[in-house]
């Protein structure tokens, strides 16, 4: 990062309109679990660690 760009405030992951339209269209192309385990493959299971009781 060179010191012309601005270091963003939060933790977003994006830092441009531009970089949020990529995301976007790399978030569809994701496989959902139950597509994953039709196509016999393991989720992230670090995915899941927010919705499991721990």
């Amino acid at each position: 990062m060179s010191k012309e760009e601005k270091v963003p405030e939060n933790s977003s992951m994006a830092s441009n309109e531009e970089e949020i339209e990529t995301l976007g269209k790399e978030m569809e192309q994701m496989k959902s679990k139950e597509e994953l385990k039709e196509m016999q493959k393991t989720p992230d299971p670090k995915q899941e660690v927010g919705k499991r009781k721990l």
